[in-house]
């Protein structure tokens, strides 16, 4: 869900559920951690990480924490707590507090450096000391007045909350601005990015994206630049180094690994089909979503045309085990 440099040589990514994975610039696995809250979301600057509650993977209703909860975690680049900042907001109804104080972080990082956190639902965009103080707080004026999520009449079973989505995400750029890409509807149909002056807060200019333009950046000049993130993609192939479409690289590396009977399976048995190779674990809420579509698409084609190899990431077998008995593939 995001990635941001770690030191020098190292890069921290955010998984959808919060987990946090260190990798080395040629994409080696360093370390994990797993995640303080539900699912969170980290910034990292110097030997320092923050946390927050993810913007992007939201429970409708979560156990209810204490006024003294921390809004932001302060962990070390081993993924121990070290430390909070400022406290959380508590809704008139607590069970939706994960939900209120979800949102967008950065940091400039180093002991004294400031972080920036801009909620989910909440047209605000504040700044911290490194103490927790708030240093200013802005808004974009996207309503005349705003008020905390609240339930819906349910349809059938379903929950459903009202409330407004506004904080996607806070970037601090290498011009020392804050970029905040937010929402210019309730719905976030609408996105724009406002470009932020770190040390008053005042907004300095505002990008209104259209419809197509998924992917923003900065170019060489320092200029803001909107794109249609797919396109570019598709016309630089969608491969490393600038290879054609037409081509395809080798996958590697030639994996040899053992199935639930104890035999080997390898790599090079799947040659000269179409074969997906799915990376899963007990704990992945996606792969549990995957796996039922997964087992569908096996058997909608002949196996001389398509296959699946699903390598499971577990380090606990029993875990592994009780995965596959509950879902129970048909394929390796």
């Amino acid at each position: 869900m995001a990635v941001a440099p770690l030191g020098d040589a190292q890069l921290l990514v955010t998984e959808r559920t919060g987990e946090a994975v260190v990798l080395d610039t040629t994409g080696r696995v360093l370390r994990e951690w797993d995640s303080p809250d539900i699912a969170s979301l980290y910034a990292a600057g110097g030997a320092r990480v923050v946390a927050a509650r993810s913007p992007y993977y939201v429970p409708q209703v979560a156990t209810p924490e204490a006024d003294t909860a921390p809004l932001i975690r302060v962990l070390d680049t081993l993924g121990h707590q070290t430390g909070g900042l400022a406290v959380i907001r508590q809704p008139a109804l607590p069970v939706l507090a994960y939900l209120v104080n979800a949102g967008a972080v950065a940091t400039s990082g180093g002991a004294s450096g400031a972080v920036y956190y801009a909620p989910l639902v909440r047209d605000e965009i504040r700044k911290y000391t490194s103490g927790g103080q708030l240093a200013w707080l802005v808004k974009r004026g996207l309503f005349r007045s705003e008020a905390d999520p609240v339930f819906r009449p349910a349809k059938g079973t379903d929950l459903r909350i009202r409330n407004a989505l506004v904080s996607v995400a806070l970037v601090l750029g290498r011009d020392g601005r804050l970029y905040a890409l937010g929402a210019d509807d309730s719905a976030a149909t609408r996105l724009r990015v406002d470009v932020v002056d770190t040390a008053t807060g005042t907004i300095l200019a505002t990008r209104h994206l259209g419809l197509r333009e998924s992917a923003v950046a900065l170019d060489p000049s320092g200029r803001l630049v909107a794109f249609d993130g797919d396109s570019a993609l598709a016309q630089s192939g969608g491969l490393a180094g600038g290879a054609s479409s037409s081509e395809r690289e080798i996958f590697a590396p030639a994996f040899a690994l053992p199935d639930l009977r104890g035999d080997t399976v390898r790599l090079g048995r799947f040659g000269g089909k179409v074969t997906l190779v799915n990376f899963w674990a007990s704990w992945c809420d996606p792969c549990r979503e995957e796996f039922p579509l997964m087992a569908t698409l096996y058997r909608e084609f002949d196996r001389a045309d398509f296959e699946i190899a699903a390598i499971s990431d577990d380090v606990d077998r029993g875990k592994m085990l009780g995965f596959v008995a509950q879902y129970r593939p048909p394929f390796p």
